[in-house]
């Protein structure tokens, strides 16, 4: 029974494994937009953007990590 309750205790992971996946599909279609076409992402503007939603995810991913550890 104490093992039930310990378990219970212990926060999700779920947004965790979210921000995580989110994080690996959006580093696969970078690669594979990146391989596909080299002069990928075309001007200043492009490569400010996907470091700008690199960054946001990799922020919500370690926020996530963050607060779902025990």
């Amino acid at each position: 029974m104490l093992h039930v309750l310990l378990a219970a205790s212990e926060p999700s992971k779920v947004p965790f494994y979210i921000a995580g996946a989110a994080l690996v599909i959006w580093a696969l279609v970078l690669a594979g937009i990146g391989l596909s076409r080299p002069d990928f992402p075309y001007n200043a503007n492009g490569q400010r953007g996907v470091i700008g939603i690199t960054a946001v995810l990799v922020v919500i991913a370690i926020g996530a990590a963050i607060l779902t550890s025990p």
